[in-house]
Order: structure tokens, then C-alpha cells, then sequence
């Protein structure tokens, strides 16, 4: 009998092992870059669209189409102007740098002089503005010198601001409370407040920013015991209180007093005393009040009383609004996430309620005694204090309010993480796409309210934004019931985008010629080169100081205005020199009153904003009050200051 020999067992085929890539794309390492890439990306396109000019070739990816607006965007970027300007002219008087020529003794003398030039006292139209500290006047100096005088320039301080919190935001989320930091980050970035300040020359932003990081940073000490996370409350506390004044210190310790009194942890206070983080503090505010006090001796009294101290107590400013007032910006502020954010908001109440009540009961928390999760009852405090002591303030504006909407933006990035095994309530989920869709329909009718002045617009453009906005909503409902509630922030993202491209890109020059001066001073200037004097007769005020920015001028009057809200500096008189004259449509038949024995000539007329605007011939007779008038607006006359 043959034997044959038999076949050798075959080893089973090893299973192909993965390529690197991939191996890398499933890492700790790879989440984490995916997630900072969307985090920049979408934080950008939310704060920086349609505020930095940005092409692609001949393609125009992005554009400035919408001008300074309101009274406090051109007045504050003018000053920024303005203390630039000084800054430049001693410095080259000087012949000096910041950064000195060499170490000699009278280099760094001159290098110091010209540091400080321009840096201390505010300045509007050459006479002192003591209303705001400095922080947003020397950020927008450092914008203008690397970019140019210009509107997106001056807002460049607030959009990186915004855009520095959100970024904090998610590195402390992710070292916290990781699960729910990219949601609470990119939350932020699209609550309708935080892209609406972030775009504006203001210094609300300039507070806010480094107000709530400094809070996230106290928190975070509180929680580790480690100094280090002391160095954000005081670093970011002297900035926002460079921003503002003493309101940063007070909201501050305010919320922080609430917090360790509630948990009965006074010893809390005592460990956060940091000798170097005091210094600190210390060394980025204090040197700025002092000089600017030895400068303007009036600066105490004018700053602390008049602009903080009586503006919270009366409606001198008059600013008056309802004690309700911020429950209504608080809804619209944190659209369109509002009903997600009122009920993690009430979530968090509970849970810091249900604290309270076992507070009796010693529980391990890492390395300190106490009860729980301490982090939504501090949020929740952080959140409503300044609400609720700003509405009992007799001067209410908006932005007051901007430092509650961050710990509310957190809180629903933590609820929708700790919930998302569960998913939404559909009742909720329901009320989230409506809100979406109602925040979809009420931004599609802004350019039919802008060009048509209708609160009802026609019924074909009603039907068309009515059925988008429905077509949103549900969307944003059934996909996430079909796909999961990890999809919620990508399909509320989705239209928000959308929207931006529809308001900044394809109807921002709408929003331009109804509440900015830049087109009419753009017309102007092409209309009337040679004329550089421009008076004005009874317009807006946002108007007035609009003009003068864009045409670097400062306010000038035919007749002196009083007015209780705040002084300035006027130059008031109707000059015997050529000039420019814009008036409301409604008092051009007082011309004739005005500019007896005068030429002038109709330039054009402003439809959307019902100015028109005249060439003012030089009179050719020159009359005794002609004379003493010129002489009260000529350069070198004193200016007449007037309340505005």
C-alpha cells in the first residue's frame, strides 16, 4: 500500500494589520485635531464672516458691506484714531520706537515717552473722553497700525475677543468636563449675543471676554486646589477691569461671595488670596488709573460717580427700560438655542437645589469635603446674578447683560452631553426646531422690513420665508430623531450659517444704507472732493458721529443742540467758508432762514435714511455776526461743549 504524503496543515491568514492612518485617524490625538478643526473653522466663520475682507483670487469670499453703526461704533473707533495719530506724531518728534535705538540712557527715555504717548488719556476730536478706561482704544491702535484705519479694523478687537473666550471655553470644558466641550464652545459661538457684540466697535466684548475666562479659571482653582488656574482670575480680572472699571471687581466677587457663602466654605476666601496674582492684578490696571488721574485730575469724580455710580442708580443717560427688560434680551440673546438653554438652566437649578439639600452630608470631591458637583451651582449664580442686579439698574442697555450668556451656553453644551444616551424630550425637541424655525422666518423678512418699512411684507415673500422656516424646523426635528441627538448641533449650525451668507453677504449693503453713514459719506466724497468741511442741522447722532469718523472731522453744528445724554465737544456756527451741509429732508425749508444772501446747491438726497445733502457756496458778504459765528467755528477757537 502507497502511503502519499500528506498535505501540511495551512496556518490560518493572519488578519492584515490596519495602515498607520487609519490607526491614527481612531486615536485620542486624532479626535482631538478633528475637534480643534472644527472649533476654528466654525468659530471663524460664525465671528470673522462678513467682517474681514478675505478673496480667493477674484473670488470674494468674504467682505465688510456693513459700515459703523449706531452713536458708540464711530465714537469709539475715532478715538482710537485719534489716540493713535498723537501716538505716531511724538513718537516721530522724538525720532524714537517703543523698542529703543540702544541702551543708552537718553534712548530709553525717548522710547519711553514714546510709549506712553497717545496711551493715557482718551481722546475725541482733541478734547479728553473720559467715559470708558483704555483696553479697546489700545487693541484697535494695534489693529489700525497693522491694517489701516477702517470700520472692520475697529471691530477686530471684539471678534477676537469672542473668538479667544470660545477657544478658552472648549480647552477648559475639555479639561473638566470633556464629553460636552466642543457643543458648549460652538454654542457659545452661535448664541445671537456673542455674534452680534462680536462684531461691534464697542467695549462690551472687551468685559465680557475676559471677565467669564477669569471666572472659568477661579472655578477651575477651586476644583484642583492648584494656584496655577489663579493666575486667569487675576490676569483676565485686571483686563476686564481695564475694559470697563470697577464693575468687572464687583460682578466678580459678587458671584464668588454668593458661591462659598451658599456652600459655606468662607475659608475659600482666604486660600484665594495670592499674593502674585494680587500683584499682578495690580500691575495691568493700576498704573493706567493712576496716570490718567494724575493727567485729568476731573477723571475720579467724572468716571467712578458719573459714569458707573449714577448711571446705575438714575436714567440720566436715558436709558430707561421695564424691570423685565433682560428676561426679554436674555430670550433673544441666546437664540436659537434659547429653549435648550432655559432648560439645562432649569436643570442645573435642580441639581444645585438637590445639593443644597444633602449639604449636611460630607461627600470626597476631589481632595476637598463637599457635597456633589459643584460646578452648575456656580454657573447658575454666575448666570443670573448680573441679570438680576442690572435690572434694578435705572440705565438698561444690552450689553450689560453680555457675561450671563457664556455660563448658559456651557450649561446646555453639559446638558446635551449628559443626556445624549437618552436623547431630547420630543416636546422639547419640537420646541428647539421652532425656535429655529421662528429665528429663520424673522431674519428672511429683515431686508422686505429694511427696503419697504412694513411690518407686514407682500404675501409672496410671506408665504416664501414661511415655508422656509417650516422646512427648517422640521428638518432640524426629524433628523435628529432619525440620526441621533449627537446631529442637534450641525443642523442648528446649518441654517445659522445660511442666514449669516443671506444677511452680511447678499443684503449687508442693505443693512449699510439704512443705519451706517459710510454710503453717504462715500457719496459724498466722490460728489464734492475738494470740499473737507461738513456741517450737519438736526440728524441722528449716530449719523452725526458716522460722518465725522469716515470723514475724520470733528462734529460740527449749524446751531448749538442740548442734550442731557452725554457731553462732547461741538464746534457750533455756520462757517462763511464752502461747505457741506446734511439735513433732514423734513426741515429743508428752513434753508432759507438759515442761509440768508447764500448759494447753495441740492447734492442728493438720502432715501433710506431721508437726509438730504447740500453744497453751501462761501458768502460773499461777510456781516458782523457772520464773523463772530466764523470765529466761534474756526480751528483754533475755543470748542463749546454741549450735552449730547
Amino acid at each position: 500500500m502507497s502511503s502519499y504524503p500528506q498535505p501540511e496543515p495551512v496556518a490560518p491568514e493572519s488578519a492584515a494589520p490596519q495602515p498607520r492612518w487609519r490607526e491614527w485617524l481612531a486615536s485620542e490625538a486624532a479626535c482631538s485635531a478633528r475637534e480643534l478643526i472644527i472649533l476654528c473653522i466654525t468659530a471663524a466663520l460664525l465671528l470673522f464672516y462678513g467682517l474681514v475682507p478675505l478673496r480667493l483670487g477674484h473670488a470674494v469670499i468674504s467682505a465688510p458691506k456693513i459700515g459703523l453703526v449706531g452713536a458708540d461704533e464711530p465714537r469709539y473707533a475715532q478715538i482710537a484714531a485719534e489716540m493713535l495719530e498723537e501716538h505716531s506724531n511724538i513718537c516721530h518728534e522724538l525720532h524714537a520706537r517703543v523698542i529703543p535705538h540702544s541702551l543708552r540712557l537718553p534712548d530709553l527715555k525717548k522710547s519711553f515717552q514714546c510709549a506712553e504717548a497717545g496711551m493715557i488719556t482718551p481722546i475725541l476730536y482733541g478734547h479728553p473722553w473720559l467715559e470708558k478706561p483704555a483696553l479697546y482704544y489700545w487693541r484697535t491702535m494695534s489693529f489700525y497700525k497693522e491694517f489701516g484705519k477702517s470700520d472692520w479694523a475697529a471691530r477686530l478687537s471684539s471678534a477676537t475677543g469672542a473668538f479667544a473666550l470660545v477657544f478658552l471655553i472648549f480647552l477648559h470644558m475639555r479639561r473638566f468636563r470633556p464629553g460636552g466641550h466642543l457643543d458648549a464652545a460652538l454654542i457659545t459661538a452661535s448664541a445671537v449675543a456673542i455674534i452680534a457684540f462680536a462684531r461691534g466697535a464697542s467695549t462690551d466684548m472687551q468685559l465680557a471676554a475676559p471677565f467669564c475666562i477669569g471666572m472659568l479659571g477661579w472655578y477651575a482653582w477651586y476644583e484642583t486646589g492648584k494656584k496655577f488656574w489663579l493666575f486667569d482670575l487675576y490676569f483676565f480680572g485686571g483686563l476686564a477691569t481695564l475694559a470697563k472699571g470697577p464693575v468687572a471687581i464687583f460682578l466678580s466677587l459678587s458671584i464668588i461671595l454668593l458661591f462659598v457663602g451658599l456652600r459655606r466654605e468662607w475659608q475659600v476666601l482666604r486660600r484665594m488670596i495670592w499674593l502674585p496674582g494680587i500683584a499682578l492684578f495690580l500691575a495691568i490696571s493700576l498704573p493706567w488709573f493712576i496716570a490718567v488721574q494724575v493727567r485729568n485730575p476731573t477723571f475720579y469724580k467724572f468716571f467712578l460717580f458719573e459714569q458707573n455710580l449714577q448711571r446705575f442708580a438714575t436714567d440720566r443717560y436715558q436709558h430707561h427700560q421695564t424691570p423685565f427688560y433682560y428676561l426679554i434680551v436674555l430670550l433673544l440673546a441666546l437664540m436659537p438655542w434659547t429653549v435648550l438653554a432655559l432648560r439645562a438652566l432649569w436643570d442645573s437649578i435642580d441639581i444645585a437645589r438637590a445639593e443644597w439639600r444633602v449639604r449636611h452630608k460630607p461627600a470626597r470631591y476631589l481632595g476637598h469635603s463637599r457635597a456633589g458637583d459643584a460646578f452648575p451651582e456656580f454657573l447658575v449664580l454666575w448666570a443670573v446674578f448680573p441679570v438680576l442686579f442690572f435690572s434694578f439698574s435705572g440705565s438698561k442697555l444690552p450689553g450689560y447683560i453680555l457675561p450671563a450668556i457664556p455660563p448658559i451656553t456651557i450649561l446646555t453644551g453639559d446638558y446635551l452631553n449628559r443626556i445624549r444616551r437618552n436623547g431630547l424630550p420630543k416636546w422639547l425637541l419640537i420646541a428647539h426646531g421652532a425656535t429655529c424655525g421662528i429665528l429663520t422666518f424673522v431674519l428672511l423678512l429683515c431686508p422686505q422690513y429694511m427696503i419697504y418699512q412694513k411690518i407686514v411684507p407682500p404675501m409672496g415673500t410671506l408665504l416664501t420665508a414661511l415655508t422656509i422656516s417650516i422646512a427648517c424646523g422640521a428638518g432640524i426635528v426629524l433628523l435628529t430623531l432619525r440620526f441621533g441627538l449627537k446631529w442637534i448641533r450641525p443642523l442648528t449650525l446649518a441654517p445659522i450659517f445660511i442666514l449669516l451668507f443671506f444677511l452680511m453677504h447678499q443684503n449687508g449693503w442693505l443693512l449699510d444704507e439704512n443705519y451706517s453713514a459710510r454710503p453717504m459719506a462715500r457719496q459724498i466724497a466722490a460728489e464734492a472732493p475738494d470740499v473737507k468741511l461738513l456741517e450737519t442741522y438736526h440728524i441722528r447722532r449716530d449719523t452725526d458721529y458716522g460722518l465725522c469718523f469716515y470723514r475724520n472731522q470733528p462734529l460740527r453744528h449749524y446751531l448749538q443742540e442740548e442734550s442731557a445724554t452725554e457731553k462732547q465737544s461741538v464746534i457750533t456756527g455756520i462757517p462763511n467758508e464752502e461747505h457741506i451741509l446734511v439735513i433732514r429732508v423734513q426741515d429743508e425749508g428752513a434753508l432759507g432762514k438759515l442761509l440768508p444772501n447764500r448759494t447753495y446747491r441740492k447734492m442728493f438726497v438720502n432715501g433710506w435714511q431721508d437726509l438730504a445733502v447740500y453744497r453751501v457756496a462761501a458768502s460773499t458778504i461777510a456781516t458782523l455776526p457772520d464773523i463772530v459765528e466764523n470765529h466761534k467755528g474756526s480751528p483754533g477757537a475755543k470748542h463749546r461743549v454741549s450735552r449730547r
